[in-house]
């Protein structure tokens, strides 16, 4: 998708243009770079807008897990637009294709994860060979729990998962899935892995409960 031509042609200055780039690019990894050329302004200025952005919380900022030094992504963080609405406005988005669930929906658990958590245990985990886990919550002196975001649970992959279990073991691995009935959590072992399906409703819960040892 192309930056300018997403876009309207005639933008209002300061964040306006900025704030749309988001909005078009929203849960993708930030790259200043990326948007100081359509914005006309400086990396240094484009870091700026984009603190602004995430005070106002008209983003969300989601910087990545890296504690081994294993190819991961160290410093591009992710960023979200603040309300699925206006991210499907900017995209031109009348009408959702299948595809287009998945990915309204982890925004949808970003949001519930902010709501119970605040921002600061979020994290992402991706590798520079495309391995990826969508949410990581931080804990202090415990291994780190794991959460993919999926439309349907039949579509979960265990890939990547399995790379970031096998760089941080012992945590817990979710999956929040629209066909999870709410209530109705249930476990699968995929190889090494344990893995627990749940709805998004109970996600919380599932997270504050996640210090059962019979989880990990």
């Amino acid at each position: 998708m192309s930056l300018t031509t997403t876009l309207h042609p005639v933008v209002d200055l300061g964040l306006a243009l900025p704030g749309s780039l988001s909005l078009v690019h929203s849960s993708g990894m930030f790259e200043a770079t990326r948007y100081a050329v359509p914005c006309e302004v400086s990396r240094t200025t484009i870091a700026s807008y984009l603190a602004v952005l995430e005070a106002t919380f008209a983003v969300h900022v989601v910087r990545p897990y890296a504690e081994g030094g294993r190819a991961e992504i160290v410093s591009a963080p992710r960023v979200y637009g603040f309300d699925t609405g206006f991210v499907c406005h900017q995209r031109g988005w009348t009408e959702l294709r299948p595809d287009d669930l998945g990915y309204l929906r982890e925004h949808l658990v970003l949001n519930e994860l902010h709501a119970h958590l605040g921002r600061d245990p979020m994290r992402y985990w991706r590798t520079k060979h495309g391995n990826e886990v969508d949410f990581v919550v931080v804990r202090r002196g415990r291994p780190p729990i794991a959460i993919e975001c999926k439309w349907a649970a039949s579509e979960f992959d265990p890939a990547g998962i399995k790379v970031f279990r096998a760089a941080y073991p012992g945590g817990p691995n979710f999956v929040v899935s629209a066909d999870v009935s709410p209530v109705r959590p249930y476990e699968r072992t995929i190889g090494p892995l344990r893995v627990r399906f749940v709805a998004l409703a109970d996600l919380a819960q599932e997270i504050a409960s996640a210090s059962n040892p019979v989880r990990e």
